[in-house]
């Protein structure tokens, strides 16, 4: 799918509902500025939240979405899918009321809700590494392991995105033997060669 095509498919789907008022393109891929894993943000304005967030999946259906999920830490409300090829898209909805949710508790039914997490979010600061935004991934670092790594019993703070890639499916791996559960690798089969076609800059945090 082509960007504008991209583009133009996630606006059909969210402006079929009535109650969404309208669907813009914003951030680096709006402005020129995107690297190639840049999400692809969309603001939208809704009369009703509620009904709009409720019926999310089944807008979003159209797109053939590899994973969908709110954002657990955000400011805001964020609608976070994952298509093929890797690609994010993250819909916004400026405005309404969130409340960030505590870091993850470790269980058989959570485990797969993490594994989405985590493939979202290194994609996300893979991408930020590639705009040398080298301190906000320090930064991202320390959160994941607060909210995501830690409760999977990782105590040290990776250093690099490449430590928290080994550290999250080492300790991954370990949590579904000792749970009797095995989560699908099809997000990591995504995303880990889109990361490979990218090289960490001499000198930064990777």
């Amino acid at each position: 799918m082509g960007d504008r095509d991209l583009a133009a498919s996630v606006r059909a789907a969210l402006l079929a509902h009535p109650y969404v008022r309208d669907v813009e393109l914003v951030g680096s891929r709006a402005t020129g500025s995107s690297t190639p894993l840049s999400d692809w943000d969309f603001a939208v304005t809704t009369d009703r939240f509620d009904a709009v967030a409720r019926e999310l999946p089944s807008l979003v259906a159209e797109l053939e979405p590899l994973a969908q999920q709110w954002d657990r830490i955000s400011e805001y409300p964020c609608y976070m899918l994952m298509l093929r090829g890797a690609v994010k898209v993250d819909l916004i909805f400026p405005g309404e009321p969130y409340e960030s949710l505590p870091p993850w508790r470790v269980s058989a039914e959570m485990l797969d809700g993490i594994d989405r997490h985590f493939w979202d979010w290194i994609l996300w600061l893979a991408s930020k590494r590639e705009k040398g935004q080298d301190e906000l991934v320090r930064r991202e670092l320390v959160k994941m392991s607060k909210h995501l790594l830690r409760p999977l019993g990782v105590d040290r703070v990776p250093g690099s995105i490449e430590a928290a890639l080994e550290t999250y499916r080492f300790a991954r791996d370990r949590r579904e033997r000792e749970l009797g559960v095995v989560v699908s690798r099809r997000l990591e089969r995504e995303v880990l060669p889109a990361m490979r076609r990218t090289r960490p800059r001499r000198g930064d945090c990777g």
